[in-house]
């Protein structure tokens, strides 16, 4: 599945940003070794219950391995086809994220959440081995895996209730700075952006400014 670019739809009530699926090519690998190492234990509990007859325990063990291979299914295809799109009014954004099995939709009043902010991915503490010859075992990738498969999002506000809401994954910079662009031309104010914001702007306008 290949990642397509950010769809900005102008509407008369809102504007719609369709940001797709945003599932990095690693994170796609890690989620098929998965599969495949769930599917081979259920298949071993399986062949293991065989004969079936009479034997209680083979039957169970059978059951257990069906579900097992329901449950990597699920797991698969929800995470691998999971969307995200928003939709921004003057009062409110909508956060749209839909699986192939489930939709969720979270609305949130600008008056009731604080500035926006860009983490890009958020600081990781490097690991002893880092840059030393001898890590033979990838322990520094491992963990930039790791930190990547439980991303949440690149973007976050803090609500009024004290919750942080992370949304946008796989959306770095230049995309969220031109997303960000276009929710201030179409709600004006109401959009409050944490400081970080000033600088990379700035360096965006600058960017525009030099290719013409």
């Amino acid at each position: 599945m290949k990642k397509r670019g950010i769809i900005y739809n102008w509407g008369d009530r809102n504007l719609s940003i369709d940001m797709g699926n945003r599932v990095e090519k690693r994170i796609r690998a890690l989620y098929v070794a998965e599969l495949m190492f769930t599917a081979a234990m259920a298949t071993i509990f399986m062949l293991q219950s065989f004969p079936l007859k009479h034997n209680v325990v083979n039957w169970m063990a059978t059951i257990g391995a069906s579900l097992l291979y329901l449950l990597a299914a699920y797991r698969f295809l929800a995470r691998m086809f999971l969307k995200e799109k928003l939709l921004i009014d003057t009062h409110s954004i909508t956060i749209i994220k839909r699986s192939l099995f489930t939709q969720d939709v979270r609305r949130y009043f600008w008056r009731e959440i604080g500035e926006l902010h860009y983490q890009g991915k958020g600081a990781k503490t490097d690991h002893p081995l880092k840059g030393k010859s001898f890590d033979y075992f990838g322990f520094e990738t491992q963990e930039h895996l790791i930190q990547s498969l439980h991303h949440e999002g690149n973007l976050y506000f803090d609500t009024v209730n004290g919750n942080r809401v992370f949304f946008a994954p796989g959306v770095y910079s230049w995309d969220a700075e031109k997303m960000v662009q276009m929710i201030r031309i179409y709600i004006g104010p109401a959009l409050k952006l944490g400081p970080e914001w000033d600088e990379m702007l700035q360096e965006q306008e600058y960017d525009d400014n030099t290719k013409n």
